[in-house]
């Protein structure tokens, strides 16, 4: 089902959605690729051209999705894959662009900053604490927004009462491109 512009699936995957996005990257690409694929453009230029026009075709929207780690794979393969086209170098240090799965994890905590400062009566923050009655089904649990960005909050160091003060929380968890 397509609701907002996402891809739903009835099973809670989203598989659809990350392929959906590289497809959207891809196209961002061939848009730019004259100036990407230009030998007499400099590396810096083509990082710029990429950081500002195909990336966030690929991020747009991934700030809401709990990826698995084999679909921020698939997202890192395919801008791995723009930037070699371009780059016949050290891809990442010379275009001076970071590593996409940082990119994702600083845009899904910026958005669970942005939802926590509002007021606790808000839908979208009762929505982030729901819990379904009953038991969750056996076998090993769906990944959930809440893990991954518990998850994400450890591996950068910021606690949830921290997104209080918006500049401070926007400063921790920035990663900036190299």
């Amino acid at each position: 089902m397509n609701y907002l512009g996402s891809t739903v699936q009835s099973n809670g995957e989203c598989g659809k959605e990350v392929k959906k996005h590289v497809q959207a990257g891809w196209n961002g690409w061939r848009k730019v690729s004259g100036v990407m694929c230009d030998k007499r453009v400099s590396a810096r230029m083509k990082g710029k051209v990429y950081k500002t026009v195909v990336r966030p075709a690929m991020l747009y929207g991934l700030e809401t999705v709990a990826l698995r780690k084999r679909q921020e794979a698939e997202l890192e393969v395919a801008e791995t894959k723009m930037l070699r086209f371009s780059l016949n170098e050290y891809i990442r240090g010379t275009a001076h662009v970071r590593c996409f799965g940082d990119k994702v994890r600083e845009a899904r905590l910026r958005w669970f900053g942005h939802v926590q400062r509002r007021d606790s009566e808000h839908i979208g923050r009762r929505m982030l604490r729901l819990e379904l009655p009953g038991r969750r089904p056996r076998g090993r649990p769906k990944r959930r927004f809440m893990d991954v960005v518990k998850e994400d909050m450890k591996l950068v160091g910021v606690r949830e009462e921290e997104a209080e003060d918006r500049v401070r929380w926007r400063q921790m968890i920035h990663c900036g491109d190299l």
